[in-house]
């Protein structure tokens, strides 16, 4: 059983408050891109591993063990409440680490989503999304995959109507690496005068001059060569240009295909895809 599990990119982030437990509360809207990883995965025949499961991973270079990939953890969390048969698991990365894209909650949702197919689990969406959710905060979201308005610490989801089924984004990833704490480091948590969902209502031109990515202000003073990427998104005529997450990897939205965007952006990962 092969599966492709989709990246997703934040339209507008707002980090409105500080939490008592020291996270922060945000304002955002996922939206599901179709650039995807590919997650396969397979009985066991012979010798049956040490965690219950064999991970191969190609494509992107993954930092850390095995054990604390999070389609190994999603695979040994619905093992404590079913008798999952040892699997061999074939993880193709495709979508960037590190780019606030959230391949890796994506890659853990779809884990849970086919065990539960394979194996005929008999899980509810709703369900799934309570053991994604105990995954990351975002996981849940890539059950459904579809928009979502996302509150609390990004685990909190309402219906979100906006579409842009049709349009084109461009996608780069430069070779730099935001950590979470520095992109945090000088914002200051402030609550919009306007709901995110209502700006997000207006036609998307206006964007630009309303909807913001709250940790572009700490992320471009330090990665110069971030907001720079942003600009020439904007000079070859996005509609729209922003930072995804915490970064580091930009996005356009364009109105049309973009010609020659590989060129324009030789040298960092690119990619162009029709929304749905």
């Amino acid at each position: 059983m092969i599966v492709y599990p989709n990246a997703k990119i934040n339209i507008g982030l707002n980090v409105v408050e500080r939490r008592p437990d020291g996270y922060h509360n945000l304002e955002t809207v996922f939206y599901p891109i179709p650039l995807q990883d590919a997650l396969e995965i397979e009985d066991v025949e012979g010798e049956v591993p040490e965690m219950g499961c064999r991970l191969k991973v190609v494509g992107a270079v993954l930092d850390g063990r095995p054990e604390d990939n999070l389609v190994v953890k999603a695979y040994r969390l619905l093992k404590q409440d079913f008798d999952l048969p040892p699997v061999n698991i074939y993880l193709y990365k495709h979508i960037p680490t590190g780019a606030g894209l959230g391949g890796g909650s994506s890659d853990a949702a779809f884990m849970i989503k086919s065990l539960n197919d394979r194996y005929h689990l008999g899980l509810s969406t709703e369900k799934m999304e309570e053991y994604s959710a105990r995954l990351g905060a975002d996981c849940a979201f890539f059950v459904k995959n579809a928009p979502v308005f996302a509150t609390g610490i990004g685990n909190e989801f309402h219906e979100c109507p906006l579409s842009l089924k049709g349009k084109m984004v461009v996608l780069i990833k430069p070779d730099i690496h935001v950590s979470t704490k520095d992109a945090y480091a000088l914002v200051t948590p402030q609550r919009p005068e306007r709901l995110l969902t209502d700006l997000l209502s207006q036609p998307i031109e206006t964007w630009k001059d309303t909807v913001v990515n709250d940790f572009e202000r700490s992320v471009f003073p330090k990665y110069p060569e971030i907001a720079a990427i942003k600009d020439k998104l904007y000079d070859i005529g996005a509609q729209y240009a922003s930072m995804s997450g915490s970064g580091s990897s930009v996005y356009g939205i364009f109105d049309k295909p973009v010609e020659f965007v590989d060129e324009v952006f030789s040298g960092y990962f690119c990619r162009q895809r029709e929304l749905e």
